[in-house]
């Protein structure tokens, strides 16, 4: 496709998305050390498991970084407990508070650095990957990282977008090379994607009720196959 015709395209899907769906006001979170805590709480789990392990750090005054970095791995894991795999991400918090200790936990100080570098540095803290960093940098450092998921992937697939390589990295250009980098935006079209992923596209899509069908390759397919719209939704 020509990129002419993707960045219309990656247009037209959040124009769809922002229509049916409205401004999402996202990340789910109050402060950006609690996005930073749970970009990585909430992998391999709900947010509403987060929630309470969120709910268990602030009244133990945890979830400042110095105090974290105070408290030992099994303390933590007492206090993320509900987020599951704990002892893992007791680890992972460890290293990141450690990682934002070499910056006097001054966000300020991280905000001022170039976005690749900073990226680069996240990824080398244990237990932060591209998902996890990219949050980091959107939802707390107000950088322009598009923030990939899996149901960013599935709609993408679905409606028919050739993504090359289909990795993190194609997921991500094709974003960041169709759209301008502008913070709200990302954050805005991310969360959008979330919301339709759990309304409409999921596992088990529910098509006629989505808002992208008459561009989605996927569900145009099964509309074509005769199916009603009933199976459709079912399919």
């Amino acid at each position: 496709m020509a990129e002419h015709d993707l960045r219309t395209l990656v247009g037209e899907i959040y124009g769809c998305l922002f229509k049916a769906y409205g401004p999402q006001h996202w990340w789910p979170a109050d402060e950006p050390f609690e996005v930073m805590f749970g970009a990585v709480l909430t992998q391999s789990t709900a947010w509403t498991n987060v929630e309470k392990a969120i709910d268990r750090l602030e009244s133990a005054g945890a979830l400042d970084p110095a105090m974290l970095r105070r408290l030992s791995l099994d303390e933590i894991a007492g206090l993320v407990r509900s987020s599951g795999y704990y002892h893992v991400k007791a680890r992972k918090l460890k290293a990141l508070v450690e990682w934002l200790g070499g910056y006097q936990d001054d966000l300020s100080r991280l905000r001022k650095r170039d976005m690749a570098e900073l990226r680069c540095e996240l990824l080398g803290v244990y237990g932060v990957g591209e998902e996890t960093a990219d949050s980091i940098l959107l939802y707390a450092l107000d950088k322009p990282a598009f923030v990939i998921d899996a149901y960013t992937r599935r709609i993408i697939d679905r409606i028919g977008v050739a993504v090359e390589p289909r990795t993190y990295g194609g997921y991500q250009a094709l974003f960041a090379h169709n759209l301008p980098a502008d913070v709200t935006l990302f954050n805005e079209y991310h969360a959008l994607f979330v919301q339709h992923g759990k309304e409409a596209c999921r596992k088990t899509s529910r098509c006629a009720q989505c808002c992208l069908l008459e561009i989605c390759r996927f569900g145009q397919s099964l509309l074509k196959s005769g199916q009603p719209r009933k199976a459709v939704e079912e399919s």
